[in-house]
């Protein structure tokens, strides 16, 4: 496991590739101290043969957003701070939000801020029951930032999103899952068996088939009818020409269980 300034990654043999929130002691917060790392493990994380990408955090906070101490040592410079730190993080994260293979977050606690883009970038997103989510925006003048917005918009709607976002009430593990943002919720004890049982179910798919369903998902909404169609066509297309198409269809004929292995 690669380790820098709080930031932990690495790729295994499998090609599931885990990045780690690990600065407990500052609440997992994002800064200029450990935003370079994070984009590093991005990067080295996405440059492997990947199956899926997991993102969690060690401590009872996933990630408190930005770290506010710093904003207000930065005093009347907190806007040239602002920038400083997102023209750094904000290229990997786009690159983390486009990644073709399946994203995993695993939300063990509470979540604000700038931790809110990061957790719900995921396409499956798990949760504890002691998770909370509150904006905070709000709460201090500030407004969005590393896609919270976007991605809560994505998840529970433009409106109940912009509602979160201004009021910054806590809304609990139960009530983001009725609403979306979270796609299921387990005991604290049981949430890292849940993920690491996704994740190989995962991992036993094609990936070509999972990349295109993703990329569906992502450009789809801005596509006309035809374009999306198109588009349809050539993944399927790409996917057709795959040794697992070959092999996902023949084990359902024959009624087994599919090896896909990624050709």
């Amino acid at each position: 496991m690669n380790n820098m300034n709080g930031i932990e990654w690495n790729v295994d043999s499998q090609g599931v590739g885990r990045i780690v929130l690990n600065r407990p002691e500052h609440n997992n917060a994002l800064g200029p101290s450990n935003a370079p790392a994070l984009v590093r493990a991005i990067d080295e994380v996405l440059a492997g043969q990947l199956r899926v990408v997991v993102i969690e955090a060690r401590g009872p906070i996933f990630c408190a957003g930005g770290d506010i101490r710093e904003f207000v040592k930065a005093g009347d410079r907190l806007d040239e701070l602002v920038d400083e730190i997102l023209d750094e993080l904000l290229p990997g994260y786009v690159k983390l939000a486009q990644a073709t293979c399946p994203i995993v977050t695993v939300v063990g606690g509470p979540v604000g801020g700038a931790g809110v883009g990061l957790a719900l970038c995921g396409d499956f997103v798990l949760a504890s029951d002691s998770m909370k989510l509150r904006t905070g925006y709000a709460a201090i003048g500030l407004s969005p930032d590393v896609g919270a917005s976007y991605f809560l918009a994505r998840r529970v709607g433009p409106v109940r999103a912009q509602q979160w976002l201004m009021l910054s009430d806590p809304i609990d593990a139960a009530q983001c899952l009725a609403a979306g943002a979270v796609d299921q919720v387990f005991p604290a004890a049981e949430l890292d068996a849940a993920a690491q049982a996704l994740v190989q179910r995962l991992c036993a798919s094609a990936p070509a088939s999972l990349s295109a369903m993703k990329r569906l998902s992502l450009e789809g909404p801005a596509l006309s009818l035809q374009a999306y169609l198109s588009l349809e066509q050539q993944l399927l297309k790409a996917c057709a020409r795959t040794a697992d198409a070959r092999e996902g269809t023949s084990a359902f004929v024959a009624k087994r269980r599919p090896a896909f292995t990624g050709r």
